[in-house]
């Protein structure tokens, strides 16, 4: 007769332990890259990932050079891969107007699809047990953590961790559960924008990244492995809200005012399945340490994503988590000397970066000045390259 429909499922499901050194709640690049770090140290880790990979996700799909050897730590092939290299940055104001500009360290194109598939094996590899398709739903504490989730691939319900790490992006669940500041404010300038992504196909050249602004908010566009760019742009709700929802009539009548844009736009080669989405991104400041959980990456704070560097500082905060995790779990010190250690590092490594990216955020969602401050590139060449020198780091 042969097993059952219910004896069947269950012999698909995950066997779980009651017990981790490391719960990491979140598959982003932050996520899997401090899970591989901590399994590599020997630490049994488990990391849960609402999605199932490869999956795609808004995002520049940008890296800066800087992450480029540590990602080849981790065991990915970059060198193999012949990934596009870009060192030029193209910049158009919302009236056409274009400055171009080297970058001193420069960057490389490949898809979150991709790049997060990759590191989810090599996870897995590692020895991490890699939850997908799980929502975590809370982490209370009490001297360890207690991480309840829902699961198709288990009948367990909760697991206990001795670390606990969030790498859950932008804005989660768990953000409103335990009612972080950020999701209360309401400064228009910084909060409440809207992401959309495209893969597109067209002639432009491989190493350049343009970034094209338009009235409320700017565009990416950069080339990826294979024959596709990725096609990604920010702007506020508002903007979606006043063309009645539609992100096509978004493109028509706010992308289209840049002439860059419109000629950009009917050049691409839309490629299925797009666009792809996320609101309510808040570039306001976070608290790095959340009731013990540590967070990585986008949770512990976002970076306007035209200064280019979110993928890079979210590798380099797992980094600076992994060390500290491992001191703490050796019993070199306490869990509030390992909270501090954390916020300490972070704060001195990302915090200037990301306020000039909030100040950069107010010039590109103005459009007469992002006119003013493109023109200002013109005269003053130097300028991008102070720019860029505030917003991103050295190789870690």
């Amino acid at each position: 007769m042969g097993l059952s429909l219910v004896a069947y499922m269950c012999t698909l499901m995950v066997d779980l332990d009651d017990q981790y050194d490391v719960a990491i709640l979140g598959g982003g690049l932050a996520g899997l890259a401090g899970a591989i770090q901590l399994a590599k140290k020997g630490f049994r880790v488990i990391l849960f990932e609402k999605e199932k990979y490869p999956f795609h996700k808004v995002c520049g799909e940008y890296i800066s050079l800087e992450s480029w050897d540590f990602l080849q730590s981790l065991g990915l092939p970059l060198a193999e891969m012949k990934l596009p290299i870009i060192d030029t940055l193209q910049i158009s104001a919302p009236d056409g107007t274009i400055v171009s500009s080297r970058l001193p360290l420069g960057g490389f194109g490949i898809s979150r699809y991709t790049i997060d598939h990759l590191l989810a094996g090599i996870a897995k590899e590692a020895g991490v047990t890699l939850m997908e398709e799980t929502k975590v739903t809370d982490v209370p504490f009490d001297g360890h953590f207690n991480v309840q989730f829902i699961s198709k691939n288990t009948s367990t319900t909760s697991i206990k961790a001795t670390v606990c790490c969030g790498s859950f992006g932008k804005r989660s669940n768990l953000d409103v559960k335990w009612k972080r500041s950020f999701i209360a404010r309401k400064n228009p300038r910084i909060n409440n924008f809207l992401g959309v992504k495209y893969h597109v196909k067209g002639g432009w050249p491989h190493n350049l990244i343009g970034l094209h602004n338009f009235k409320d908010g700017y565009c990416g566009l950069s080339k990826i492995e294979e024959d596709k760019y990725c096609l990604c742009y920010l702007t506020t709700a508002d903007n979606l809200k006043n063309c009645g929802g539609s992100v096509e009539a978004l493109n028509k009548t706010i992308l289209f005012q840049n002439p860059v844009l419109h000629s950009l736009f009917k050049e691409a080669q839309f490629v299925a399945d797009f666009p792809v989405t996320i609101a309510q991104i808040s570039f306001s400041k976070k608290n790095q340490v959340q009731d013990h959980v540590l967070l990585l990456g986008d949770a512990a704070g976002m970076i306007a994503p035209l200064c280019g560097n979110g993928m890079s500082m979210a590798l380099h905060s797992s980094k600076l988590a992994a060390s500290v995790i491992g001191q703490f779990l050796d019993h070199n010190i306490s869990r509030k000397e390992m909270e501090e250690a954390y916020t300490a590092i972070w704060q001195k490594e990302f915090s200037n970066r990301l306020e000039t990216g909030r100040i950069l955020q107010g010039f590109f969602g103005n459009k007469m000045l992002s006119n003013l401050f493109i023109r200002l590139f013109l005269f003053l060449p130097f300028l991008a390259g102070f720019v860029i020198k505030k917003t991103h780091g050295k190789p870690f």
